[in-house]
């Protein structure tokens, strides 16, 4: 149910269940880690500079597929600890800019996805919250900080209390993700920054990444943010891509990097 293809320096890996609403279960994870492992291979030989994640069909992931599992035999641990959260860590660390196109259902485990994408473009009327208390569950996959660090502690437990959804464009307004669009326009946004990413010096933004994800996970304050600009630009001012980018300056034409 994952599907990987690359082409023009992005890989584009698409959940292909659209049957389910993209809902996944233990092997879809498996074969989603599996692809992300195959997409970074291409990044260290060069054909990949960056990544599109998305759903087909009307949803991007409505979740985990429950109804493939029994209360009886479901290890709810195993599935979040054993199988989801190193994906999402091996998402969050992929070595080149990661964008996501979310459509419809972006719940439970497809939120999870979302948190672990660099950059995530939603249709305006996309679906997005936590439907748990229907089920005598919690909200998982990195939900509860998104929503406690993005929206704070009263509308995060209003939407984890009343199984309440967010439109796209409401998620977008509280910060959650990075812009609301048409569902029509959606694709062809996502595919046109990624290509942009793609043709930029991916050592350069890589960086960045980086130490967005320490500010996000070490709570950097300003200095040592700073101090950490600094040490990335130190090596940043020996590579090529600098060669390059100063070169175009120079003879006032766009760079060419990574070629």
């Amino acid at each position: 149910m994952v599907r990987l293809t690359i082409a023009d320096g992005i890989a584009d890996v698409v959940l292909d269940a659209p049957y389910r609403l993209n809902a996944v279960d233990a092997r879809a994870l498996e074969d989603l880690a599996a692809a992300y492992d195959d997409a970074a291979a291409g990044v260290r030989e060069g054909t990949v500079r960056a990544l599109v994640l998305r759903g087909e069909g009307r949803a991007f992931c409505a979740g985990r597929n429950l109804g493939a599992i029994t209360f009886e035999d479901d290890d709810a641990y195993e599935f979040l600890d054993v199988t989801l959260t190193p994906l999402l860590r091996k998402m969050a660390d992929f070595p080149a800019p990661t964008f996501a196109a979310a459509q419809g259902a972006c719940l439970g485990v497809g939120l999870g996805l979302l948190i672990a994408t660099d950059v995530v473009y939603v249709a305006e009327d996309a679906k997005i919250g936590s439907p748990f208390a229907n089920l005598g569950l919690m909200l998982d996959s990195g939900g509860h900080w998104l929503f406690m660090e993005r929206l704070g502690s009263h509308r995060a437990l209003d939407l984890m209390y009343t199984g309440d959804l967010m439109t796209g464009a409401e998620a977008v307004a509280g910060g959650l993700f990075s812009r609301a669009v048409p569902a029509a326009d959606l694709l062809d946004l996502t595919r046109a920054k990624a290509a942009r990413a793609a043709g930029g010096p991916l050592q350069s933004l890589v960086a960045s990444k980086q130490l967005i994800g320490r500010i996000r996970d070490e709570r950097l304050g300003l200095w040592d943010a700073i101090r950490g600009e600094n040490d990335a630009q130190a090596v940043l001012g020996r590579s090529e891509d600098y060669r390059e980018g100063l070169a175009a300056f120079r003879e006032k034409r766009a760079p060419r990097f990574g070629s």
